[in-house]
């Protein structure tokens, strides 16, 4: 946008408006007299002024009537006849309306979301529950329970496997604390007889207090046990063991490898309770799978219960996590009322539609959770924020863990207005009352646990999804009902081999394998033996400490790899896993913490490992973005199948990976490409993972009519790389994010592999689904009115480009991608060293 005295009105002299659509078009308005048009892009903006001048001068400056239908029309703005009807008879407040009708923005979708009363159950007294607990809950004024509340203890107390799935602040807590707990007490064993699990530290110590509650009403000691946990207390813990321990599956990881008297202590549970289990997938939700496989193995006999937000595949994901069948209980989410809106911002960018929400709410003083997908985003959003005086603060994994509770604690007491947060904060911890959530584009269910943040006492909630300047937000603006059916599946992979092959080590240090104990890893335990990190002792094979001992103290069970340490001023901040880290702190990187940036002084690899930060004044115009070259071997082929016509393998691949450069972006402009600064000394990393091949057809009608016949096919291919990819993230249900993608030269070959180090189960997700994934991308560069040749940010761009978003031809991909639904058909060609790989 762009507000200057030098562009007057020429009616009345006032200043003039002029801003920039996402279609290329720029909107002028005058402040005065409510002079407006519509003139078509050109990259100076004195040209537009004077097209604009010379319009009204010739008397083609259309009325207001004629203006509206022109923005209606190319899609800019919805008329306020359309905002009417989707209102309908809704009663939205006042700071929806403003938005409703906002002259900047286009409304994609408008609802009332009125949540139901809960269906209701039997009453406390009628469940045969020790009558303290009856009483206990009574004193909480709960009369009766939610009928998933009931059926949940039912089938807890039967002694079934259960998966509770439930919306945020809707009971779950109770729903399995309460049946575990008076299993606990009908039994008076001594020792350890259940763990809860949760993902995070903060989340274990934030609902300690509630199960501790319910505990002790019937004698039943509850202590959290982790690495917070002071050294007097552990002591405590360990010479008089509670019933129950609140914990994470790291602390249950290392304690367990090393056979320590916590592990001893393990070994009479009974209950293994795993709250917010939508939170282990990938690459963590593989190790955890072989943590529970290994707590199985020492503690006989165990009842699961999993708790999780609202899930696709809930029980089929359960069943897969803990190796076990599970029953099913679903339950409704709290009454209340919130006022919710997708927006598309078409006249600016989604950060500035970010903080103009965020404005509004605190201004009336609601307080706002703002959700970013990155970390980048999210400090982004709250460095702009504070620009305008907001009251807020930023909230994301990689900041110390006292800095993230000083925040929530903050909010949580009404001395903090506002969060700029990443999903950290999608999880359970209480931060007390929530008046409104404003969110970029993610999958719908995690949306809709967002939302049930806002308007948790009660209140009318706001909700606002800000779509952004991607290719899924360009679908979902033309195709908002679809946006509800996308539902993000959550996934495992525990054939990942380098996830095998340690925890395999790792039950043996729990316990020596019989020989015969665990065929399904036979293979992982003749590596071990040929390797010398096990040996055969007594027909069981026990760990070689010596051999493994640097490879027990570097796995981290929440992402495999080595990572970064980052200091300042000699103190370390943070950490940041490979190979993300080299993408982010190269030399001379702009580096984002808490709010403040730095600029890489010092980057130590691979030798010693760390970065060293500088901060940065805060008026410097540039955050960086890598430029990167990856080179993919197919090492092994595991499935083959056609999708539509198109050859496609599901394989092990080896991934060359070299960081060469970086791009300096400008902050506030959401630009995807930028001045371009090589590395004197490139990075290198390689490692193996899965992903898939495809073998996409030429577009044979745009070469023909290119000068550079070669460049337009490799550029076609590249950018179907990106489409497919961002298009992925709706029908797989948010994995693109999990994905890298590289286009090989003019050969037609696109690969498609998990980020993560030995594979995610990311790209078998789409492997999976890839037709839909086909059709959605057609979609997407069919729909999108930009006309440039390479495209645009909402449909060839991609922010993970690392290419600078060059080698790009959006009519090209358009013709590869229609020629894919038609039903081409295609084979897999090795690929050949002379073509230039495009990631």
């Amino acid at each position: 946008m762009a507000r200057s005295l030098k562009y007057s009105c020429p009616k009345c002299n006032s200043n003039l408006d002029i801003q920039k659509t996402f279609n290329k078009k720029f909107v002028i308005s005058c402040s005065g007299c409510s002079l407006e048009d519509i003139v078509e892009y050109t990259k100076n903006i004195d040209e537009v002024y004077l097209e604009f001048l010379a319009r009204y001068d010739q008397g083609e400056t259309p009325n207001k009537r004629r203006f509206g239908a022109e923005l209606k029309t190319a899609g800019i703005i919805r008329d306020k006849k359309e905002i009417e009807e989707m209102i309908a008879s809704s009663d939205p407040e006042q700071i929806t309306k403003d938005v409703l009708f906002s002259k900047r923005d286009y409304i994609s979708y408008y609802k009332q979301i009125k949540e139901p009363d809960p269906e209701m159950g039997a009453g406390v007294d009628e469940m045969g529950l020790d009558d303290a607990i009856t009483k206990h809950l009574r004193e909480k004024n709960i009369e009766r329970f939610y009928k998933f509340q009931e059926d949940a203890i039912k089938e807890i107390a039967f002694g079934q496997n259960v998966v509770i799935t439930a919306p945020t602040a809707s009971g779950k807590t109770e729903a399995f604390a309460i049946p575990v707990i008076q299993k606990i007490a009908n039994g008076g064993a001594a020792g350890i007889q259940a763990i809860f699990v949760y993902p995070t530290k903060a989340l274990s110590r934030d609902q300690a207090p509630k199960i501790q509650e319910i505990a002790r009403c019937v004698g039943i000691d509850v202590q959290v046990f982790d690495g917070d946990t002071k050294e007097q207390e552990r002591r405590r813990i360990l010479d008089d063991p509670p019933q129950i321990v609140i914990t994470n599956f790291d602390v249950l990881h290392y304690h367990m490898m090393y056979r320590t008297r916590f592990a001893q202590a393990c070994s009479s549970v009974k209950f293994l309770i795993v709250d917010e289990t939508h939170v282990y997938s990938g690459i963590f939700g593989s190790n955890v799978h072989y943590i529970i496989k290994r707590l199985k193995r020492i503690c006989k006999s165990m009842q699961f219960v999993a708790s999780s937000a609202t899930l696709e595949n809930a029980k089929e994901f359960c069943e897969d996590l803990f190796g076990a069948k599970m029953h099913m209980i679903s339950g409704a989410g709290k009454k209340g009322e919130t006022d919710f809106v997708m927006i598309f911002p078409s006249m600016r960018t989604q950060r500035s539609l970010m903080i103009e929400l965020l404005e509004k709410l605190t201004a009336k003083k609601h307080k706002t959770m703002v959700f970013s997908n990155s970390h980048l985003n999210s400090e982004l959003v709250a460095m702009q924020a504070r620009k305008k005086k907001i009251d807020i603060k930023v909230h994301r994994a990689g900041l110390m863990a006292n800095y993230r509770n000083f925040v929530e604690k903050a909010f949580k007491e009404n001395r903090l207005m506002s969060i700029s947060c990443t999903p950290t904060l999608e999880l359970g911890i209480d931060v007390g009352d929530v008046d409104g959530v404003i969110s970029s584009t993610i999958p719908v269910n995690r949306l809709m646990q967002r939302i049930g943040r806002a308007a948790r006492k009660g209140q009318r909630g706001f909700a606002f999804l800000a779509l952004a300047n991607d290719p899924i937000s360009q679908y979902y603006k033309n195709h908002p009902d679809n946006y509800f059916e996308d539902v993000e599946k959550t996934y495992i992979d525990p054939k990942n081999p380098f996830v095998e092959e340690f925890q395999v080590l790792a039950m043996a240090c729990d316990k020596p394998i019989a020989i015969h104990e665990m065929p399904e890893h036979a293979d992982a335990i003749r590596r071990h033996l040929d390797e010398g990190r096990l040996t055969v002792h007594e027909n069981r094979y026990v760990p070689n400490y010596d051999s493994i001992r640097q490879m027990q103290g570097e796995y981290s069970i929440r992402g495999i790899g080595k990572s970064i340490d980052i200091y300042i001023d000699d103190k370390k901040v943070g950490d940041r896993v490979l190979p993300m880290a080299l993408e982010e702190l190269h030399e001379s990187a702009v580096y984002f913490l808490a709010g403040i940036r730095y600029k890489v002084k010092e980057f130590d690899y691979p030798q010693k490992q760390y970065a060293k930060l500088a901060p940065l004044p805060r008026n410097y115009p540039y955050y960086t973005k890598a430029l990167t070259e990856e080179w993919p071997t197919i090492e092994t082929v595991y499935e083959k199948r056609a999708a539509l016509g198109i050859e496609t393998w599901f394989c092990k691949l080896h991934i060359q990976k070299k960081v060469y450069g970086y791009s300096n972006i400008e902050i506030g402009q959401e630009v995807n490409q930028g001045q371009k600064i090589t590395l004197e000394k490139p990075l290198e990393y390689d490692f193996v993972t899965k992903g898939i091949v495809i073998h996409v057809p030429r577009p044979h009608d745009q070469m023909q009519a290119a000068e550079s016949p070669e460049y337009v096919e490799a550029s076609g291919y590249h950018a179907t790389e990106h489409i497919i990819i961002e298009g992925s993230n709706m029908v797989t249900g948010g994995v693109s994010q999990d994905l890298g993608g590289i286009s090989l030269g003019t050969s037609g070959l696109i690969f498609i592999y998990d980020g993560a180090i030995g594979g995610s189960g990311a790209s078998k997700a789409l492997y999976d689904r890839l037709e839909a994934a086909f059709e959605r991308s057609l979609s997407i560069v069919s729909e999108c009115p930009c006309t440039g040749e390479a495209g645009c940010p909402r449909c060839t761009f991609s922010y993970r480009c690392g290419n600078n978003n060059e080698f790009l031809h959006k009519k090209a991909a358009r013709e590869i991608l229609q020629k894919i639904i038609d039903g081409e058909a295609t084979e897999i060609t090795e690929p050949t060293e002379g073509d230039r790989p495009l990631v």
